[in-house]
């Protein structure tokens, strides 16, 4: 079955790549990294600072198809946490394979301001980011990477789709879709990112079967999202923040973006969703406590 998430802003995750975020912060030094030769899955048993000892993943599905979270089940779970008011807010950094004449001719990839703004409200979060960008920005992917408030999570390598059609986005090969996933948590590694998980976000949101079985190698559980922020090429913060906090439930997952040239307003809808989900009762947590305690 496949799977693309209609998206209710004009101009939400065309086929132009949209980017990512960043911004140095002081952070120790990463511990040694993996030999290349080792599967991703054995660069993320050595638990970084501020990511879980063994972050939560879901079983494979028939067949062994890769596993697809979304959000906290309302119900189950344990202690009554399926109803706890929690949201995990996400941003993806999707700048794609071919994107670097952009990059040297100034365009920016990045958003430091977000981030800074992340981190003084003190928002626990999660990157998706791709390769490309930690390539791109490998200071910019280290201070995220290193800084206990955020975990890295994999957008692939190029950001390209997985299943066609998905915005216009070029289609990844069948044979070379795990290797996608492998190679973008090489180029973690090489940044010296530490607090990375074993989570891949589809490029567009876009999957299907073929997909689901061909990443099965990579050993990610693949995390969509309930809500869609619509901030991709939004100009107006006010409508991106109202169509978040109209949407959240508790236990959702909120894809964003960070990226200065893509998405504009982020920082500002930010500035407004954080504390008005806060007035609610919500709590801010990243992806792998959102997934803890699944029923």
């Amino acid at each position: 079955m496949r799977k693309t998430t209609t998206l209710t802003v004009a101009g939400v995750l065309t086929g132009a790549a949209l980017a990512g975020c960043g911004g140095p912060a002081p952070a120790p030094a990463p511990p040694p990294i993996p030999a290349a030769s080792a599967p991703a899955s054995a660069a993320l048993s050595n638990a970084p600072s501020g990511a879980p000892e063994k972050p939560p993943t879901m079983a494979p599905g028939p067949a062994g198809r890769t596993p697809v979270f979304e959000r906290r089940p309302t119900g189950g779970g344990a202690a009554g946490r399926a109803a706890e008011k929690v949201v995990a807010l996400t941003f993806d950094a999707d700048m794609t394979a071919d994107q670097g004449p952009r990059a040297d001719s100034g365009e920016r990839f990045d958003n430091p301001e977000l981030v800074a703004l992340l981190r003084r409200l003190k928002v626990p979060s999660t990157v998706f980011m791709t390769g490309r960008w930690a390539e791109e920005y490998p200071a910019q992917a280290k201070a995220i990477g290193t800084d206990p408030l955020f975990e890295i999570a994999n957008h692939s390598y190029s950001h390209h789709a997985f299943s066609s059609p998905c915005y216009g986005l070029p289609v990844v090969a069948k044979d070379t879709m795990a290797g996608e996933v492998e190679r973008a948590f090489a180029a973690f590694r090489k940044a010296g990112a530490r607090n990375v998980v074993p989570y891949f976000r589809f490029p567009g949101g876009c999957y299907d079967d073929t997909a689901l079985r061909a990443l099965a190698p990579a050993n990610v559980t693949a995390v969509q999202w309930d809500v869609v922020s619509g901030d991709a090429f939004a100009t107006d913060a006010d409508a991106v923040a109202e169509q978040v906090l109209d949407g959240v439930r508790p236990g959702s997952l909120v894809v964003m973006h960070c990226t200065r040239s893509a998405a504009p307003a982020t920082e500002a809808a930010v500035r407004r969703i954080v504390p008005e989900l806060r007035e609610r009762g919500y709590r801010f947590v990243k992806v792998s406590e959102l997934m803890e305690d699944r029923p």
